[in-house]
């Protein structure tokens, strides 16, 4: 059985409206205690989002492609061209790199020439 949450949107009003209910509704002890769980839950969720959005890596752009694996298209000696992540680049591999080999993107070069070296096996 798949649990649907609410659109984003509406997730703030349900909040409100859960911390109002359990103010005005519950016994003195319970509503002082649902409250603090409420706040407690909303402080977690916020660190656990903000530490996702922290670890992760850039991932579009040519800053991004150092340290990516990819297929030689057009022998590399010195220069041809590679598929990385389904796009074709240009690249430049000075130890010579044949149709179908496997290099790593060492950096970015002049005019968006990717710097490559031949994946070690």
């Amino acid at each position: 059985m798949r649990v649907r949450l609410p659109p984003p949107a509406l997730r703030p009003l349900l909040l409100l409206f859960a911390l109002i209910a359990a103010i005005f509704f519950l016994p003195a002890p319970w509503s002082y205690l649902a409250v603090i769980a409420a706040g407690v839950v909303e402080v977690v969720e916020v660190a656990v989002f903000v530490w996702y959005s922290k670890r992760r890596r850039a991932t579009t752009g040519a800053e991004a492609l150092p340290g990516r694996r990819g297929t030689v298209v057009e022998a590399c000696r010195p220069t041809g061209q590679i598929r990385v992540d389904g796009e074709l680049w240009r690249a430049t591999c000075e130890q010579g790199a044949d149709p179908g080999e496997t290099v790593v993107v060492e950096s970015l070069g002049a005019d968006l020439t990717l710097i490559v070296k031949r994946e070690s096996p």
